[in-house]
């Protein structure tokens, strides 16, 4: 059942985007900071943790899963570290997902040619 709701709510949140994108003069620079802020915010008020627990990837995975995974980031480390904790918090929890991003990417780029 994982699957599904995974597949019903990644699929949802990219007719949003492409909505967005259709029926507003915005760019796709402009959904991808409305998509991290709206995460960010959802997680901060505790609603997006609950989608993340129904959907899991299909929720965690998707622009506002960025922003709901540094909002839980900074909460983690400010317990922690306190007032520090809002400096480093985020980039601590989403470290793991940028160094991949990068990694995959120089590997893909390292693999395939471009074309002209």
């Amino acid at each position: 059942m994982i699957f599904l709701w995974a597949f019903l709510v990644g699929g949802v949140m990219c007719v949003l985007a492409q909505l967005v994108l259709d029926l507003f003069p915005v760019t796709p620079a402009h959904v991808l900071v409305l998509f991290v802020v709206l995460g960010a915010v959802l997680g901060g008020v505790g609603l997006y943790g609950k989608l993340v627990t129904l959907a899991g990837a299909g929720a965690s995975v998707p622009l506002p899963g960025f922003g709901y995974t540094l909002v839980t980031g900074i909460g983690e480390a400010v317990k922690v570290k306190g007032i520090l904790g809002l400096l480093t918090g985020g980039l601590t929890a989403a470290a793991g997902g940028i160094k991949a991003a990068v990694l995959f990417g120089l590997f893909a780029a390292l693999v395939f040619k471009p074309k002209a």
